[in-house]
Parts: C-alpha cells; structure tokens; sequence
C-alpha cells in the first residue's frame, strides 16, 4: 500500500492547468480489458462499460509548473459508474507527489520528450532505449469546442487505504487528430496499438480545472 505522506512543498487543491493535449476515446472490449489487467481496478469493483480515454498532455502552466503527462482511464467502475485513472506518468516529481496526496491518482515519475511541427506532435515517455509509448500525432481539420460537458469525467481513485471522487472540469479548442505511429512496452502501460480509437483530436488550448477531491472513508486494501 501507498503511504500517503503530505509533500514539502504541497500545493493544495483546487488546481488549474492550461496547456494542449491529445486525447484518444476508446470502446476497449472485455477480452482486450482482461489481457491488459483492466477489468477489475479493485477487488471490490465491477466494470459498467462506457469510453475508455488515452490522454497524451503538455501543461504549459500548472501550480508545480511546466509538466508532460501520458495515463489511460479504461471506463467506469463500481455502483456509481465513476471512472478511474489506472496508469498514469510524469515527468515531474513535484506533480507526482502532490498527485498522489490531493486526489489519489497513482502517478509515477519518468523522462517524456513532446515536439511540435509541421502538425505533427512526437512524443517519448519513459527511457529514450525502452520508451513506455512512442507516438506520431498528426493534427488536421477546422478548430472546433471541446469540452469536459460532453464528455465528462468523473474519478474515483483508491490510493493509500482511501477513496478519493473529483470531478475535474476543462475546455478549449480541438482539431482531428490521426495516430501516424505507436509503440507500447506492455510490460508498464496497456498496449493500445493493439485497438482502434473511436475519436482522436488534439486539444490546444485548453484549460483544467481540479477541484478538491472529496476522501469518500477511509478503504481498506
């Protein structure tokens, strides 16, 4: 189990983030969910189905600073069919430590690189000769408004013997977006090069907001 240990410096919540980001919608299916250990989060969660996210995410501007973000919420979860981030990487430790406390998302520290151009976006997470995920996204298409209104998030993350609900907000400015190329080490992230995105678009700029988690009970692993 996690400790959860209050980080020096702590940036509490509420947080709001502004940068650009990729996002990838998903119908994952149970065979794919149960090879990729997504099918039960928690030993005491039902899996209810609905979109799956990849999110590919460079905060230009965040209380911990600049930071690169790569996670995957497979769908919803449990009775009140709330969604849960099951992996999660950045490349900060500030983001990571303060992620943890405030809202119980499990993330983990590693290298990313993001480059722009030509409406390409190449992205590295991870070691440089064994990358977790290695992308190509091309961006195309007329700008259109993306909002977290339409496809909402609502998270309930189990961390450090506690459950954790927020519901964090967001809008701003998308475009189409197509995978050019994708490698997974499926030994640390589930390997979505093996399934086809309903929708992928890009998302620049945008804005998040997250707001104080609400710590359910204490929840025993």
């Amino acid at each position: 189990m996690v400790n959860l240990i209050k980080p020096e410096p702590h940036f509490p919540a509420p947080w709001t983030l502004k940068g650009e980001g990729i996002i990838m919608v998903f119908n994952f299916k149970k065979d794919w969910l149960k090879k990729s250990g997504l099918w039960n989060l928690n030993s005491s969660e039902v899996y209810r189905g609905g979109l799956g996210f990849v999110m590919l995410v460079n905060y230009h501007e965040s209380p911990v600073g600049p930071y690169k973000e790569l996670l995957i919420i497979p769908g919803k979860y449990g009775l009140q069919k709330r969604q849960s981030i099951s992996h999660i990487f950045v490349d900060s430790e500030a983001s990571t430590e303060n992620g943890r406390y405030n809202w119980g998302i499990p993330k983990e520290t590693v290298p990313m690189i993001w480059h722009s151009g030509d409406n390409v976006d190449t992205i590295g997470i991870g070691p440089e000769d064994k990358p977790i995920l290695f992308c190509k996204i091309k961006t195309r298409g007329i700008p259109f408004p993306a909002t977290t209104r339409l496809l909402p998030i609502r998270l309930q993350q189990f961390l450090g013997g506690k459950e954790f609900h927020t519901d964090p907000k967001g809008s701003g400015w998308a475009k189409l977006a197509k995978i050019e190329k994708i490698r997974v080490d499926s030994d640390r992230f589930p390997d979505i090069s093996q399934v086809k995105p309903l929708l992928s678009f890009k998302v620049n700029p945008f804005t998040m907001h997250f707001p104080i988690a609400q710590q359910v009970h204490e929840h025993q692993r």
